[in-house]
């Protein structure tokens, strides 16, 4: 689109090819890598004008996006869905449980959660990132991108989760009082 819409740009931002893919330029290098013939440079599907050190620049931009992404996305997430220390702090205190060794207060329950859930955060998101990166450097079945695969999985798990909930509660009465769904 870009190369149709600019056609006099500056050549740092980038050459496109007949395809409309970028070749070269900052726009090569923010362009994510989809397939495996995007990176393999000795399967033959690159353009000549392609270096295997540029190949190399345009994964650790991509890489970096999508792990820093994913970090900042996770933190964000935990934050605003109420999944942080405090909240799980008072979650495990109106469940009437306790971390064996520590006392009974919600004040120091939180703490030990901030010792944890920020640093799990970080890591999770950098691997849902990861993982989506190499779903893309490989190639899925359908050409289908690493981040729509993981969403459709982490979706569809979800749902099982919910249904088997559902029926757990409805098979055995006690557990929506354990549970506080009543």
């Amino acid at each position: 689109i870009l190369s149709s819409q600019w056609a006099g740009m500056p050549a740092f931002l980038g050459e496109y090819s007949d395809a409309g893919q970028p070749i070269s330029g900052l726009f090569y290098y923010l362009n994510p890598i989809q397939s495996r013939g995007q990176w393999m440079w000795f399967l033959g599907e690159i353009p000549a004008s392609v270096e295997p050190w540029m190949i190399a620049v345009r994964l650790a931009v991509d890489l970096t996006f999508m792990i820093v992404g994913g970090a900042i996305f996770a933190i964000f997430w935990v934050e605003t869905t109420g999944m942080g220390p405090e909240a799980t702090a008072k979650q495990i205190q109106n469940s009437g449980m306790q971390i064996p060794g520590f006392r009974r207060n919600p004040q120091v329950v939180e703490k030990v959660m901030e010792r944890y859930i920020p640093q799990v955060t970080v890591i999770g998101g950098a691997l849902v990132g990861l993982l989506a990166v190499m779903a893309n450097l490989l190639g899925t079945i359908g050409q289908v991108s690493g981040t729509g695969l993981l969403l459709a999985v982490s979706i569809t798990y979800k749902l099982y989760e919910e249904i088997a909930e559902e029926q757990l509660m409805e098979m055995h009465p006690m557990m929506r009082q354990m549970f506080g769904n009543e």
